[in-house]
């Protein structure tokens, strides 16, 4: 069997450029032995020797005519390299069909070049390999091989419409460029619809221009313009937060003078909560009374009020900076203020709605290959066992870069970025016998995640159970990293910083409202230098609405608003954390008693959906017995023992919930004795008082990315987004 990815030099891992506050050790892991080799199947026939294996070569200048042989130098161009990955798919299942794959199993290997796929790529069980004999493809050089599910466009031309450059201002007239889409055999544009709820809309098609997606023209081009009064005639009123039922509302200024023969306004806003976001139509705009009125259907489920934002997009006229873009659907034209000579940057329009889809495939790997422009999820990943995503870079997706299910799969040293919707879906494990799928994310670079739709699009959502969530990197979203349901889940030695800013009642991390989700453990993670919307304050770790049992164990916290929150939940642990100007580093509440004393049927209600008195319920989660004992709206069974407060205020713990809590041997406003905080390194010294109170080292070398084989760029570079001014007025 031949290696792939043999060792490279160390010396490219020898230093860990990380822009990050926590000092690493690098480590170089034993590369993956993979598959080596040759596939036949395809005519001319090729005699293998199956201790070889199998390789099957893939190129931009094949045909899938020859036999996937690499030719020899020099030779005629009558056979060589296959030229779709459907080609290859099809060779192996022959193979497989004629006998058992060959001892060291089957790689498929892609020359550098980017791949225009006419179709997603389908694989299914029949395409498994096993565990002697995987299956994989590759790229022969990580990083060069791109696969596209987007069209380029070409065809630019001068706008020359005097009726359309009437609508720009000035210094875009000559700057928009006009592409005849339907000139191009592209005639399926889609069309902009309202989410049904907060935080589900669908971009469909996107304009994308060296690499980087463009923005859909609107007004204002950044940030949000806010309501100044609500008109609908239905009241609405929560715990005194008033507003009205029905989307009529004012507007200042005359900007929306100039969008008169729009053909679908939209607003995206956030129109009661700044947690619940939605896209929705406008029906009519009353530029005299300076009134807006939207589409009746869909509305906002919780209503509209005064001092919220939003912005309008979707409009030809707003052209009026590089990089917007307008696609008249009737027409088929695209209009483009290319921020760069258009010839230099492949403006590509996403067309596929998926790049790879996965159904209970085993054994196979996808490894480094670029994977990007598609209108929805990139890579689907359902049923299977030992299938993998490796040192792949998964960007510009209209949804998500992955959903990962099945058993002990994973993605791994993954970089993803530009998703409309989060990173990757995880969801695997059966809840009735907690049985656990052991899937994974480990060492992947998760960032600009959420970026169509901000709100609960994490960079990682986990469901079912036993399922891991490590040595990750996220920044730069609007809203959470991970999102969680389930049990039984790990998460450990990730690094976040600079997300949740696009919301105020939300959390670096989430999960909510069930007592029988237990069994998580939230350790050895670095969480910094996140504030909110406007730096009006967010959550680090929320356990929110009785969420229970969950242990949040040696992380470290250092600039995050209510570190540790425990929202009226029970049998939670705090222990042995670093918390550095946090305000507060721990919040409890006892919601249930008070203001959320609605939700105590459903608590019982929850519980007795899963059967808690059974094996293995009962003797994994005992506390789950005795739940409904006694007044459980009284959050029980919480322990806070041996962290570290320094700076900021240690806690925000309401009277009615001090009683359920179980507080030990924590230091607090006493200097810890850091070795170097100034520079971000909290490791302690030796003679720090902590240490006597029984507190256990936190391994902050091994936090964060590491260097590998499987990691797709190294290294890896990221800086902290600068903190926000609260407003010092309005909402």
């Amino acid at each position: 069997m031949i290696q792939e990815n043999a060792p490279r030099n160390s010396s490219r891992f020898c230093r860990f450029a990380q822009e990050s506050p926590i000092r690493r050790t690098s480590r170089l892991l034993t590369p993956i032995v993979a598959a080596a080799l040759i596939v036949l199947a395809a005519a001319p026939a090729v005699e293998i020797h199956a201790e070889e294996g199998l390789v099957l070569h893939v190129a931009t200048d094949g045909n899938d005519a020859w036999s996937g042989r690499l030719p020899a130098p020099n030779a005629d161009k009558s056979d060589g390299p296959l030229a779709t990955l459907e080609r290859a798919r099809d060779a192996i299942r022959s193979r497989k069909q004629a006998g058992p794959l060959p001892k060291g199993g089957v790689a498929v290997e892609m020359s550098p070049g980017i791949y225009e796929l006419s179709q997603p790529l389908e694989l299914v069980e029949q395409d498994s390999g096993t565990e002697g004999s995987p299956i994989i493809y590759r790229a022969r050089e990580r990083g060069t091989v791109r696969l596209i599910g987007g069209r380029v466009v070409t065809g630019w031309k001068p706008v020359v419409d005097s009726a359309i450059l009437a609508r720009w201002d000035e210094q875009a007239r000559d700057k928009v460029l006009q592409a005849d889409l339907r000139a191009q055999g592209i005639s399926r544009f889609g069309q902009l619809q309202a989410g049904d709820r907060w935080g589900a809309s669908n971009p469909d098609l996107e304009l994308f221009f060296q690499d980087e997606p463009m923005t859909l023209a609107r007004w204002p081009n950044q940030g949000y313009v806010r309501i100044p009064a609500v008109l609908g005639p239905t009241p609405v009123d929560v715990r005194g937060t008033k507003g009205c039922r029905e989307g009529v509302f004012t507007f200042e200024g005359d900007r929306p003078n100039r969008w008169a023969g729009e053909k679908d306004v939209m607003l995206h806003g956030h129109w009661f909560w700044d947690w619940a976001d939605q896209r929705l139509k406008v029906e009519s705009i009353d530029t005299g009374k300076r009134v807006i009125t939207l589409a009746r259907e869909p509305q906002h489920a919780y209503g509209f009020r005064a001092g919220q934002w939003y912005y309008a997009y979707n409009l030809l006229s707003e052209i009026d900076q590089p990089g917007e873009w307008y696609l008249d659907r009737q027409a088929g034209i695209l209009y483009f203020w290319p921020p760069a000579a258009v010839e230099t940057g492949r403006p590509m329009i996403s067309v596929l709605p998926n790049l790879v889809t996965m159904e209970n495939v085993s054994f196979v790997t996808l490894r480094g290959i670029i994977l990007e422009a598609c209108q929805g999820t990139a890579v689907a990943i359902s049923g299977g066992v030992n299938t993998r995503l490796a040192g792949c870079v998964v960007r510009n997706t209209g949804a998500w870069a992955v959903s990962l299910g099945g058993s002990r799969n994973g993605v791994v040293g993954c970089d993803l970025y530009n998703l409309a919707d989060g990173g990757v879906s995880v969801s695997g494990g059966d809840r009735k016998t907690l049985t656990p799928a052991a899937l994974y994310v480990d060492n992947c670079h998760i960032f600009r995640f959420g970026r169509w739709n901000p709100i609960c699009k994490p960079g990682v959502q986990v469901d079912g159970v036993g399922n891991r969530v490590s040595h990750n990197l996220f920044h730069d979203a609007p809203h959470m990293a991970i999102m969680w349901g389930g049990n039984d889940h790990t998460f450990e030695f990730n690094e976040f910083h600079s997300v949740v800013y696009g919301a105020n009642d939300a959390g670096i991390m989430y999960a909510g409202y069930n007592p029988a989700m237990r069994g998580h453990t939230i350790r050895y993670n670095y969480f910094h230098h996140v504030y909110g919307h406007e730096g009006r304050g967010c959550n680090g770790v929320y356990l929110d609405d009785m969420f229970c049992s969950a242990t949040i164990f040696g992380n470290i916290f250092c600039q995050v608003p209510r570190a540790a929150f425990i929202g009226g939940g029970h049998d939670n642990v705090v222990e042995n954390n670093i918390f550095v100007d946090c305000t507060p580093a721990l919040h409890v509440d006892a919601r249930m008693m008070g203001w959320a004393s609605a939700s105590v049927p459903i608590m019982k209600q929850r519980l007795e959906e899963i059967p808690y008195r059974e094996e293995p319920w009962r003797s994994r989660y005992p506390q789950l017995l005795t739940y409904l004992e006694g007044d459980y709206a009284q959050p029980r069974g919480n322990l806070v023992a041996r962290n570290i407060c320094w700076g900021g205020k240690w806690d925000e713990v309401e009277p009615k919930a001090r009683p359920g809590v179980i507080f030990a041997d924590n230091l607090v406003g006493q200097d810890p004795r850091f070795i170097d905080p100034e520079q971000l390194d909290f490791r302690l010294r030796d003679d720090s008082p902590a240490w006597k109170l029984g507190f256990q080292r936190i391994p902050v070398e091994k936090i964060g990315l590491y260097p590998s084989d499987d990691r797709a760029t190294w290294p890896v570079r990221h800086a902290v987004r600068a903190r926000p001014t609260p407003p010092t007025g309005g909402n």
